[in-house]
């Protein structure tokens, strides 16, 4: 088989994240860059103040790493509305070039992966990812609105409102260093229900960690951290118990993010977190902190995506899914990218 693992030479340079009440009241909150405690972020629908989060992150990356629109040489952005539109309006006035992504839950990790290997091929010297979700808008469009007050079952997620702004750099900037991809490949399973992501995507996960861990050689020992999206409690469960039939263990240092950002105990989540924005924060003001430290030297990141849509939850269709990932390497650690 070709090789499928990606040799990768660029580095994540900053990032923001801009959080609402709920994940501001979680574990993490005191990690998160902004938060609005009414979610809307002074505007007058959900949508709306779903597109404002990606402008506040974007601009608040720039500021960070003080750059200017005019140095950045394009974005990737997705979210989880229909044809992406949070992400068209929110960063309609950038002057950047914008490549629009839909990749479900997993389009932090996708955009990052295509920034930094259309880096790593000199095509730019830096690029900006966004990525967004909001509670309020992915339940009215995947669900049902707000005030029908649905019953929630004990598998299902909630959606993190939430947005991950990061400025990708060439191999001579400062920051963590992206070594390697591995492209996920599409995994549909049989699930076809929506209040159960965690078990829909965590066949795509599995199945890219074992392409992964097969064709570096490597495993889990190998690695300090393995932080997969938003399998949530659910999905968690699963992963660990076909990775570990299958050889692999990750049991002492798989972390998700959905499981992460919330207290299970003290906030009523049921499965744990979910959508664009749950991955793209959690790393954004959380595990790239201890990247960049020297905490963790070498971590691998796997954004979980489920590629439904609300035509095809309506039609009983069973929901694909995809698992993008990256291996990450803080700046003073042996590049790992042999």
């Amino acid at each position: 088989m070709e090789q499928q693992i990606l040799k990768i030479n660029a580095k994540i340079v900053c990032a923001a994240s801009v959080v609402g009440h709920k994940e501001h009241e979680g574990p993490l909150g005191s990690y998160f860059d902004i938060y609005d405690q009414t979610d809307k972020f002074k505007q007058k629908t959900w949508e709306k103040a779903e597109s404002e989060m990606q402008r506040v992150a974007l601009s608040a990356a720039l500021t960070k790493a003080g750059l200017e629109e005019n140095d950045v040489g394009a974005m990737f952005a997705g979210d989880l509305l229909n044809q992406c539109v949070g992400s068209a309006y929110g960063l309609l006035n950038f002057d950047i070039p914008y490549f629009g992504l839909y990749g479900a839950c997993s389009t932090a990790v996708e955009g990052l992966m295509l920034a930094s290997l259309l880096i790593t091929g000199g095509h730019f010297k830096r690029c900006a990812t966004i990525s967004s979700s909001h509670f309020c808008s992915a339940e009215q469009q995947y669900r049902t609105p707000l005030e029908y007050g649905g019953q929630r079952p004990p598998t299902a997620q909630w959606t993190v409102t939430g947005s991950g702004a990061f400025i990708v750099g060439d191999s001579k900037a400062v920051g963590v260093k992206i070594c390697a991809a591995l492209p996920g490949i599409v995994i549909e399973k049989g699930v076809n229900d929506a209040s159960n992501m965690g078990a829909a995507m965590a066949p795509a996960a599995i199945d890219t960690l074992l392409r992964f861990f097969k064709e570096s050689k490597t495993s889990a020992a190998d690695y300090d951290a393995i932080y997969t999206g938003d399998l949530g409690a659910e999905g968690s469960k699963i992963l660990k118990e076909f990775m570990e039939a299958d050889g692999y263990p990750i049991n002492e240092n798989h972390f998700d993010c959905g499981n992460l950002i919330f207290d299970p105990e003290y906030q009523d989540v049921h499965s744990g977190g979910s959508g664009c924005g749950c991955s793209a924060v959690v790393l954004a003001s959380y595990i790239l902190p201890k990247i960049r430290s020297g905490e963790i030297k070498k971590a691998l990141v796997i954004g979980t995506g489920a590629m439904m849509s609300p035509s095809s939850l309506k039609q009983g269709l069973a929901i694909p899914a995809i698992a993008h990932l990256i291996m990450l390497e803080h700046e003073g650690a042996e590049d790992g990218n042999k």
